[in-house]
C-alpha cells in the first residue's frame, strides 16, 4: 500500500511523524530515503513524539555516532548511514541485532542498506520541493 503527503513546514512534518509513530508496533522497521536536508530527522522526532518519547527529550540526528537510543512505551533505535559508504562498513555495525530486535528501528539514509533491509520494512521517500515543502511517499510491506 503506498500513501502520499505533504507538509509545509517542519511542524507539519513532525505532526505527521507522530501520526505514523501511533500506528507502529515492537519490530517495526522505517526505512528513510531522502537527499540531505530532505526532513528525515525532522519526521523521526515526529515519530518518537507517536511512539511516547517525553517532549522534552531531545531526538537529534546520530550522524556521527550512528545509532541513539530512545526509551518511550516502545525503545527506538534511531540510526543514521549518512557517513558510511560501503555496505561492508553497514554490516560491520551489526544492525541485525536491532532491525531483529523487539523495539522500533529508524533509518536514514537507508538506501545505503540497499538488499539488508527487511521486506517488512515500511518505506518513506522524502522529495525536497523548498525550503518549506516536502513530499513524502509511504509505502507499507505487503502482508
Amino acid at each position: 500500500m503506498k500513501q502520499t503527503f505533504e507538509t509545509h513546514s517542519p511542524e507539519e512534518t513532525q505532526a505527521l511523524g507522530e501520526q505514523l509513530g501511533k500506528t507502529l508496533k515492537p519490530g517495526d522497521v522505517i526505512a528513510l530515503i531522502g537527499d540531505l536536508g530532505a526532513g528525515k530527522t525532522c519526521l523521526t522526532q515526529g515519530i518518537a513524539r507517536g511512539i511516547g518519547i517525553a517532549p522534552d527529550e531531545v531526538v537529534s540526528s546520530p550522524s556521527y555516532i550512528l545509532i541513539n537510543e530512545y526509551n518511550g512505551t516502545i525503545p527506538i533505535y534511531h540510526i543514521d548511514l549518512y557517513r558510511l559508504e560501503s555496505t561492508a562498513e553497514i554490516a560491520d555495525l551489526g544492525l541485525t541485532e536491532y532491525i531483529e530486535g523487539n523495539g522500533i528501528c529508524i533509518v536514514e539514509w537507508a538506501e545505503r542498506m540497499a538488499d539488508a533491509l527487511p521486506l517488512r520494512c515500511v518505506r518513506i521517500n522524502i522529495r525536497w520541493e523548498d525550503e518549506n515543502v516536502r513530499h513524502f511517499t509511504v509505502q507499507h510491506p505487503v502482508s
